[in-house]
């Protein structure tokens, strides 16, 4: 399977960086990178073909994966309009919706569209996939094969859910680093230096996360397992259910699903 990344940034570097890992050939993937620095660093590091502009070459390809800001979108693909044929066009450009993104490309509608998040920097994230339905079950397993190489994948059944899946997990890793944070001052205001408290709040956080990951229980039951009645724990969740915390976190993910729909109509204007 032959592999071309239109933009050879953060997201790009870690996708690559985890196919090669898996066995992908360094042959098989090439990067159109407009900075001269940036296809020298993708070209040393990885050993790929890495090129300032589209040409055949790059478009010899079986998942074209578009890798650009959303706000140059538009920009980047006039070059590929009326040129795809059977490529499937993966796109993990926040926002944009493949409706915009097929018409920029001249109607093309071989569209996946992804939702990665951070974490995939380090082979740990995970993607929600929504593919259009012209999309063949051969064209999804290349997508989702090439988003697995940095994590887990969820296939979403409805495009309007990825705004929902931009707010639960593309923002979520700000909301655990927002958390972290939290814990890490509480943990300084009682006495602690600063690199204990930072160790405390951050082991304690992948500890759980862990712990939940590889339990069938509910969060909930793992949570009042650690809640001892008239302890410590009970305490601080009575405070915390006292200040609203878990509608906070529900209507700050609302907040963001609606802001991922305005940014979509924005982004995909003419």
């Amino acid at each position: 399977m032959r592999i071309s990344f239109l933009g050879g940034g953060n997201m790009a570097s870690a996708l690559i960086g985890g196919m090669l890992e898996r066995g992908f050939a360094a042959a098989d993937i090439q990067v159109v990178e407009l900075q001269e620095d940036g296809r020298k660093r993708l070209a040393e590091r990885f050993g790929v073909r890495a090129v300032g502009a589209v040409d055949d070459a790059l478009l010899d390809c079986d998942v074209l994966v578009l890798a650009v800001k959303p706000q140059q979108m538009k920009a980047a693909l006039a070059p590929l309009a009326g040129r795809l044929a059977r490529q499937v066009v993966v796109s993990i450009a926040a926002g944009l919706r493949l409706a915009d993104i097929g018409r920029w490309l001249g109607g093309y509608a071989g569209l996946v569209r992804v939702m990665p998040n951070t974490p995939a920097l380090i082979g740990a994230g995970v993607s929600g996939l929504y593919a259009d339905p012209s999309v063949d079950a051969a064209g999804r397993a290349a997508a989702e094969r090439v988003l697995a190489a940095v994590g887990s994948t969820v296939w979403i059944a409805d495009e309007t859910q990825m705004d929902a899946v931009t707010a639960v997990s593309g923002s979520g890793p700000a909301y655990v680093f927002h958390f972290i944070e939290a814990l890490e001052a509480a943990g300084a205001s009682l006495g602690f230096d600063a690199a204990t408290a930072r160790k405390l709040a951050i082991d304690t956080v992948l500890g759980a996360a862990k712990l939940a990951a590889g339990s069938d229980e509910a969060p909930g039951v793992l949570r009042e397992r650690v809640t001892s009645k008239g302890g410590t724990t009970e305490a601080a969740l009575a405070s915390m259910k006292a200040s609203g915390f878990f509608d906070a976190i529900v209507t700050a993910v609302k907040a963001a699903e609606v802001r991922g729909r305005e940014l979509g109509e924005q982004l995909g204007k003419d």
